[in-house]
């Protein structure tokens, strides 16, 4: 367990013991409860707990191993503690209002984000609504902000699951159909501010708008609960890569012309960090900042493959200037590295007249790893 890096929270029974383990950041939320018979629980939200009639205990701190033995509760840290970096869209997105996670109500957190839109981003309007579920309370603090009324514009169906994380576009453009149900006598002729929590591709959005205007509405206002996600989370959570995310792609008002809002805005960085005040440093806003507290390492490795692709294009593009020249044959294969490229490049230029003359011979290097293109050049005159 200690070779393990990243987001974990795990739950495991053996014939004799129940275990309990949370990684060194403390990325997903994991706690103990007791129910009234003694046993000791475990969950990754408190509202599991008070379905089970079990009394919330206390967190699993990050790092933490807990064994619930017939001897009772013990408790050990096999991996190196580090600073918790609890994710932040807990709060926004995947925890139940109900419960209190990371030592907080998700329901007081949500309000507040309304409160603060309504304070970063007012618009006159004549009603409030929100995209359900998880929207609704950030949507209330907004109205009771800004003094206008909530309504439920837009209907739920509760047969239909969460629509960003489903496998192709044309499932999830269905989805949002059979998801959500205008309310025409809510929406006609009124200028609307519709909450939501999130932005993620996009599309969900311009759906979402479209419907309402269909609906009559005059004017759609949308105001995002969160701050715009620019990084893909590594962490436990199926989101999209990072080129699919729309607001890594585009600007804020170019992401309002996408989804065909009348206006939008996003809940600042800043002010949820604000919100958060001194345990603002103990969260992870990785998918906000794109600075992330564990390197992803296929991340990385393929953000650094891409680099080496496109140096590699560079490269062939200065070869493309000479193909128009009729003395020279140049034939290109799979194989060859960065040292011999540039050398290549450098006889190049001294036979086009961009040199003086070729570059010295150097000392024999090492043969290196093929990383490129084979540049092989025949010169009719010689």
């Amino acid at each position: 367990m200690e070779q393990l890096e990243g987001a974990f929270s795990l739950v495991f029974i053996t014939e004799d013991k129940l275990v309990a383990a949370r990684d060194p950041h403390g990325f997903r939320p994991l706690v103990m409860g007791r129910r009234k018979n003694g046993a000791v629980v475990f969950a990754s939200e408190t509202c599991a707990l008070d379905l089970i009639e079990a009394t919330y205990e206390r967190e699993v701190n990050h790092g933490e191993i807990v064994v619930v033995d017939k001897d009772g509760v013990s408790t050990m840290c096999l991996m190196p503690q580090k600073q918790r970096k609890a994710c932040v869209f807990e709060h926004i997105y995947f925890s139940l209002p109900s419960s209190i996670v990371f030592g907080r109500s998700v329901y007081e957190s949500r309000y507040e984000f309304g409160r603060i839109l309504a304070e970063e981003a007012p618009v006159d309007c004549d009603v409030v609504i929100a995209v359900p579920d998880s929207g609704m309370v950030a949507a209330l603090g907004y109205a009771g902000k800004s003094k206008v009324p909530f309504q439920q514009g837009l209907i739920r169906s509760h047969y239909v699951g969460r629509t960003f994380i489903e496998p192709s576009q044309k499932i999830r453009d269905f989805g949002v159909k059979l998801k959500l149900a205008p309310v025409r006598g809510v929406l006609e002729g009124k200028k609307v501010v519709v909450v939501d929590d999130s932005i993620v591709r996009g599309t969900t959005s311009s759906k979402i708008v479209r419907m309402i205007k269909d609906a009559g509405a005059k004017e759609v206002h949308m105001r995002i609960a969160s701050p715009p996600i620019i990084g893909s989370c590594y962490y436990g959570v199926d989101t999209p890569s990072k080129e699919k995310l729309i607001s890594y792609r585009m600007s804020i008002e170019e992401t309002r012309k996408y989804i065909g809002a009348d206006s939008l805005a996003f809940l600042p960085l800043h002010r949820l960090r604000e919100m958060l005040g001194e345990e603002a440093p103990s969260f992870c806003f990785a998918c906000f900042s794109g600075s992330y507290p564990v390197p992803p390492r296929d991340a990385l490795q393929e953000a650094e493959g891409k680099e080496r692709i496109e140096a590699g294009e560079e490269e062939e593009d200065r070869f493309a200037r000479f193909l128009n020249q009729p003395e020279r044959d140049i034939k290109l294969t799979n194989s060859l590295d960065s040292r011999s490229l540039e050398a290549a490049l450098d006889v190049a230029l001294a036979l086009n007249g961009e040199r003086d003359h070729p570059p010295q011979s150097r000392e024999p290097e090492p043969e290196p790893e093929p990383a490129g293109v084979l540049i092989r050049w025949w010169l009719s005159s010689h």
